[in-house]
């Protein structure tokens, strides 16, 4: 399995960064291969101008069309996700998403903004025909502690309870996605079928 990360913080240090390699990590731990992105990653240009051609944004296609699912990790900023993150979702192709599962992640400096990602992303990742869009885990910055001092980064234990129950339902969807078969099976399957008329 296949999972694609997006981080949508342009900040360096970001409480959504955290909870996003919280979930990372525990993926990985299931066995899940993971692939990172950051906003930060690419060149401004390449997102405000929707240069296609920018190899990395290509590479960031092919990985999406090959992922079973994706992780969307983003800060709240004025009542919707990050203006950084949009740029990133609108390189994608139209139907990038199809056949494809998404868990959503979103911190904010309160709890007014939990609707968020309900209101806002959740359109978007829709218009790019996300065939299921999970609940998503919502976490106000308090809850999570940044590392320091040679001391982990830290989530409170009810909002751990409740990533670790998203990624059980995400990991759940991700087996249940149809593997595509083999081209090559279709003829050998044809030519030992039993045949009657």
């Amino acid at each position: 399995m296949l999972v694609v990360s997006l981080a949508g913080s342009p900040s360096q240090r970001s409480r959504s960064g955290v909870l996003l390699e919280f979930a990372r990590q525990r993926l990985q731990q299931r066995g899940v291969e993971v692939v990172d992105y950051q906003v930060r990653d690419f060149a401004a240009e390449d997102l405000l101008f929707a240069r296609f051609d920018s190899p990395l944004i290509q590479t960031l296609q092919a990985h999406v069309a090959q992922a079973d699912g994706l992780l969307i990790a983003t800060p709240v900023y004025k009542a919707s996700f990050s203006g950084a993150l949009k740029t990133l979702l609108d390189v994608l192709p139209e139907r990038a998403l199809e056949h494809k599962a998404v868990l959503p992640i979103a911190t904010a400096g309160s709890s007014a903004h939990m609707l968020a990602v309900d209101y806002a992303l959740k359109p978007v990742l829709a218009a790019l025909k996300t065939q299921e869009i999970h609940q998503g885990v919502f976490a106000v910055d308090q809850q999570i502690a940044y590392a320091d001092e040679g001391r982990p980064a830290r989530l409170e234990p009810e909002l751990e309870a409740r990533l670790e129950q998203a990624l059980e339902q995400f990991h759940a969807a991700l087996a249940r996605r149809p593997q595509p078969l083999d081209p090559a099976l279709l003829p050998q399957r044809l030519s030992t079928a039993r045949w009657s008329i």
